[in-house]
């Protein structure tokens, strides 16, 4: 009687011991994969325009190798890289057209947008191109809709990321002073540079509290721009290029990998 209980016994321990196993390893399999891909969204100054080594693929969007998003991913090679920021892209842009790879799996996005929601484009060519009032009445109407408009937007594309990608560490890099102030320089007034860089800052600014409220990160990069705005003697921008006009105010190579790089890197 004895030796078949002892045989039960066994026999009991290991079907439950068995039974153990094969519950952990269904638990592990069963577990979802790293969330480790990237994706960068965004306008131009994340795509890359005034860079250059742009993808031929990449038509009218202008990504470039030098961008800091392309920068990134060479360097950390995270398990997949969809790169979908394009040049003069809106909120309304991303929305509508750059969201597709971003996925439970995703565990980094980098996004800048909103300039040309508040007709960053528009401002500059007025100001280039007209009177200090001009400049100072067109700035004036781009902060107002900063104010009024762009928060909305900003909330539906942040909204759509974080449910698109639940899993990922969104980084939301904002824009450079464009210009350095007090120095002789040649082109606009220095009321206008002045007006322009609180442009800057005031974007800068609303961007920063939307992201706080979706809990994402801000990445600042006016202190790494800081000594390398135009009339800095060192410029990390492109200034009026009436040759190519759409790489004006636009970082160049160096300002992607020194000026944005790092604070991808720092955020991320």
């Amino acid at each position: 009687m004895r030796r078949f209980r002892l045989v039960g016994f066994l026999s009991s321990f290991l079907l439950a011991a068995g039974a153990a196993l094969t519950g952990a390893a269904t638990a592990q399999a069963a577990q979802p994969a790293a969330a480790d891909g990237y994706v960068a969204l965004g306008d131009s100054y994340s795509s890359g325009v005034g860079a250059g080594s742009y993808i031929s693929s990449s038509g009218d969007c202008k990504r470039s190798t030098k961008s800091h998003p392309y920068l990134w991913a060479a360097a950390h090679a995270p398990s997949t890289f969809d790169f979908t920021a394009c040049s003069g892209a809106r909120t309304g842009e991303v929305l509508a057209g750059q969201l597709g790879p971003l996925s439970s799996s995703t565990g980094l996005v980098s996004i800048s947008i909103g300039g040309n929601d508040a007709g960053f484009a528009d401002v500059m060519t007025t100001c280039v191109l007209q009177s200090d009032s001009s400049c100072l009445s067109r700035i004036a109407t781009a902060e107002a809709y900063v104010d009024s408009t762009l928060p909305g937007k900003l909330d539906g594309v942040y909204s759509a990321i974080g449910d698109k990608a639940p899993n990922a560490h969104v980084v939301v890099i904002g824009y450079p002073r464009v210009y350095k102030l007090g120095t002789t320089c040649i082109g606009l007034s220095e009321t206008k540079r002045t007006a322009i860089n609180k442009a800057s800052d005031h974007l800068n600014t609303v961007i920063a509290q939307r992201v706080a409220a979706h809990g994402f990160t801000f990445g600042d990069v006016r202190a790494t721009f800081t000594g390398h705005e135009l009339c800095s003697g060192s410029p990390w921008l492109h200034s009026v290029n009436w040759l190519n006009i759409g790489e004006s105010y636009h970082p160049t190579a160096a300002g992607q990998s020194g000026g944005y790089l790092p604070v991808l890197n720092g955020a991320a």
